[in-house]
């Protein structure tokens, strides 16, 4: 079966990587969604990553313990950057040849972010990681993720929870919250439903990007959606939709 998305771009929070932990980087978790990744990969689809940083470090919180915002967010960035690596690794463990690429200069460990040549690295057939966030402090992972999406030209964003898609609340705190199979942007910007920030959310309406949210953390979901399978919520146009 044809994969549904010739090109995407996959988010995943940092805060997936620690799996029973309660911080840092569980293996288990780490290997788990490479090789879910590793899985699409095979089916031809060319994917670019972005993944938070929200295991090792958070710059909001920092900004409450004496770290400025400024310095927090560039810290958030070095964590991501860490978590990418790790992600890396773990891929060509499995065989699937990647590009690290980063919004900061880091020229011994990551390729800088040039657009045409990860572009070309998707073209042939590499995973593209990018790291670093927007390489600018006050924006988010989910920004970034959409700014790289719309960069990379993917045909749609895949942000991978640990819930099955938008809720009118959050699912674990509240157990009868509504949820939402398709729904359209001004839906969720005008009521602020948090899956992402504002911002990313206006950029994907701006450019027409499709956000799916699904839960990653069910074996064979990533397969599943891109074969065509009814799984998460989709967030698109009223007329799409």
């Amino acid at each position: 079966m044809k994969p549904k998305y010739r090109r995407i771009l996959l988010k995943l929070s940092g805060e997936a990587l620690m799996g029973e932990l309660s911080f840092g980087i569980d293996p288990k978790a780490l290997y788990s969604y490479a090789e879910e990744v590793a899985t699409i990969h095979k089916q031809g689809v060319q994917i670019g990553l972005v993944i938070g940083g929200g295991n090792i470090f958070r710059g909001v919180q920092a900004a409450a313990n004496g770290i400025t915002k400024v310095s927090g967010d560039y810290m958030g960035m070095l964590a991501t950057m860490m978590n990418s690596i790790a992600l890396q690794n773990a891929l060509e463990s499995m065989g699937v040849d990647t590009r690290l690429q980063s919004a900061i200069k880091m020229e011994q460990i990551a390729e800088p972010l040039i657009r045409r040549r990860a572009i070309r690295h998707l073209e042939k057939g590499r995973v593209v990681i990018f790291g670093a966030g927007t390489g600018i402090p006050y924006f988010t992972t989910d920004t970034a993720a959409v700014l790289r999406a719309i960069e990379i030209e993917a045909e749609a964003i895949l942000k991978g929870t640990r819930v099955d898609g938008v809720y009118s609340a959050d699912p674990e705190k509240v157990p009868n919250a509504e949820f939402f199979e398709k729904i359209d942007y001004d839906f969720v910007i005008n009521n602020n439903i948090k899956v992402m920030d504002q911002t990313a959310f206006t950029l994907c309406k701006e450019n027409n990007l499709p956000i799916i949210v699904f839960n990653i953390n069910h074996k064979g979901n990533l397969l599943n959606l891109l074969l065509g399978e009814n799984l998460g919520s989709i967030i698109s146009f009223k007329k799409e939709v």
